[in-house]
C-alpha cells in the first residue's frame, strides 16, 4: 500500500542521498530490523553503536514511506494532554512519558552534531493555543499539571498571545522545549553511519514470513532470500500489524503543504504551532523560510480516496494558515500520509510477549520521531540484557 500521496517536500529537496541494493543472498545477523525509515535508522544507529551485527530490510526505498511524509515537529507534548493521560495510566507513568519525549529532543540534537550536517535541526519553542474558550480553561489545568511534573511551560492569556505571536486565541501554553528537523536527511545520514559500522541495508525487499527457529528467526523475503537473526525488531509503522496478528491503532490520513519562502521568520519567534482542537492544525518553518502546515486528519479508507481529497484538504489548510497568521501564502508542495493513532497517544515499544525475541518499535501519532528515539535506546538495552524500567509504559498488551 502507498503510505503517501502528492509531492512530498523532503525527498524532493534532498534528492537521492544514498542508494541501497535489494537482498540477493542469504544473510545472518544478531538483529534484523524490518523497516528502514526514521525509526529503523535510529535503531540501526543505536544497535551498531552497541556493537550488534545488524541487517535492515525495507519493502520500499529507504526512508520513502512515512518518513518522507513526516512534518517532523519535535515536541515533548503528546497528542493526549497530560491532564487526560494521568487518569488513563497513572500520574507517574504519564509524567514519565512526557519527560521521555522531552529527553528525546535533546538526543536528536546530540545525534546531529556528529553527522555530516545538522539535518535542519533547530531548537524551537512550541505554542499550543486554545481553539475555544472551553479549551482555554482546560489549558489552565494542563499548565498546572505540567508545572507539577517539572516541565517548563508558560501560560498566556489572549492579550499575551496576540501581542507576542500575532494570533487571536483565548489562551495558550508556550513551551521552550521543542525542535524541528529534516526527517529524511536524518534517516539517510543515520543509515549511512550504521553502514560504516558494518550494518547491511537492503531496500525493495519485503519480509513475507517470519519463522521461529532455534535461537531466533528466519525471515523469508519477496526475493526468495532469507535472513537468519537472533532478534527481530519490527519498525514498519502500522504495517507491522501483519507480524503481530492484530490491529493496535486506528488508521488516519493527515494532509500537509509547504509554502514558497516567506522570509526567515514568517511569524514572531517562528516557533512550532498547534491547537487544542482535534484534529488539530499544526505548523512550523523550514531552513529557507517556508511554512510547513499540516492537519485536516480524517479516517483512512483507501489510498485512492486519500488522493482524491488532497486538493480540497490543501486548500483548507492554506486558508486556515492565512487566517491564523494574517499572511498570503503560495503552496509549493502538498501531500498526504497515512498513520496510526492509539487511544492513549502512546507508542508501542517492546516484545510481542514476555520472553519473545520478536520486538516492536511503533511510534504512532504525532510524536513518532521522539518515540522512536526512545525505542532505539530501550530495545538496544533490552537485547543487551539491560531492560529499561520505563518500557512497560509502552507495552503491547496494555
Amino acid at each position: 500500500m502507498d503510505l503517501r500521496a502528492g509531492r512530498a517536500y523532503w525527498p524532493t529537496t534532498n534528492g537521492l542521498m544514498h542508494t541501497y541494493p535489494p537482498l540477493t543472498a542469504p544473510e545472518r545477523a544478531d538483529v534484523l530490523v524490518i523497516g528502514a525509515g526514521i525509526t529503523g535508522a535510529l535503531l540501526a544507529d543505536a544497535l551498531t553503536d552497541a556493537g550488534l551485527d545488524t541487517v535492515l530490510l525495507d519493502r520500499r526505498d529507504a526512508a520513502a514511506g512515512s518518513t518522507s511524509a513526516s512534518t517532523a515537529l519535535l515536541q515533548y507534548e503528546i497528542d493526549t494532554n497530560l491532564v487526560d493521560l494521568i487518569p488513563m495510566i497513572g500520574q507517574r507513568d504519564a509524567e514519565c512519558a512526557y519527560h521521555l519525549c522531552r529527553g528525546a529532543i535533546d538526543r536528536v540534537r546530540d545525534l546531529v552534531q556528529d553527522l555530516p550536517d545538522d539535518c535542519g535541526f533547530r531548537a524551537n519553542g512550541s505554542l499550543y493555543y486554545a481553539s475555544s474558550r472551553k479549551d482555554a480553561r482546560m489549558l489552565e489545568r494542563e499548565h498546572a499539571a505540567r508545572t507539577a511534573a517539572g516541565l517548563s511551560v508558560e501560560h498566556l492569556d489572549a492579550a499575551a498571545v496576540q501581542a507576542r505571536f500575532g494570533i487571536e486565541a483565548p489562551g495558550a501554553l508556550f513551551s521552550p522545549d521543542g525542535a524541528e528537523v529534516d526527517p529524511y536527511r536524518l534517516a539517510q545520514h543515520l543509515l549511512h553511519r550504521a553502514q560504516a559500522r558494518g550494518a547491511r541495508v537492503y531496500d525493495r525487499t519485503e519480509v513475507t514470513r517470519l519463522d521461529p527457529v532455534r535461537g531466533g528467526f528466519s525471515a523469508h523475503t519477496s526475493r526468495d532470500t532469507t535472513v537468519r537473526a537472533k532478534w527481530v525488531i519490527v519498525a514498519a509503522g502500522y504495517e507491522a500489524e501483519k507480524f503481530l496478528g492484530r490491529r493496535l491503532a486506528q488508521l488516519k490520513n493527515s494532509y500537509a503543504l509547504v509554502t514558497e519562502p516567506l522570509g526567515p521568520r514568517p511569524w514572531p519567534e517562528a516557533c512550532l504551532i498547534w491547537e487544542t482542537a482535534r484534529p488539530y492544525l499544526y505548523a512550523r518553518t523550514t531552513e529557507d523560510g517556508r511554512i510547513i502546515v499540516g492537519g485536516e486528519d480524517d479516517d483512512h479508507h483507501s489510498p485512492e480516496r486519500r488522493e482524491r481529497m488532497l486538493t480540497r484538504k490543501t486548500r483548507r489548510l492554506e486558508h486556515k494558515i492565512e487566517q491564523l497568521l494574517g499572511l498570503d501564502v503560495e503552496v509549493a508542495y502538498s501531500w498526504a500520509g497515512t498513520f496510526g493513532e492509539t487511544k492513549d497517544g502512546l507508542a508501542f515499544i517492546g516484545p510481542q510477549e514476555k520472553g519473545s525475541r520478536l520486538l516492536f518499535a511503533l511510534g504512532y501519532g504525532g510524536n513518532g520521531i521522539t518515540y522512536s528515539v526512545q525505542a532505539a535506546r530501550m530495545l538496544t538495552g533490552h537485547i543487551l540484557g539491560r531492560p529499561d524500567p520505563d518500557m512497560h509504559i509502552f507495552r503491547l498488551d496494555r
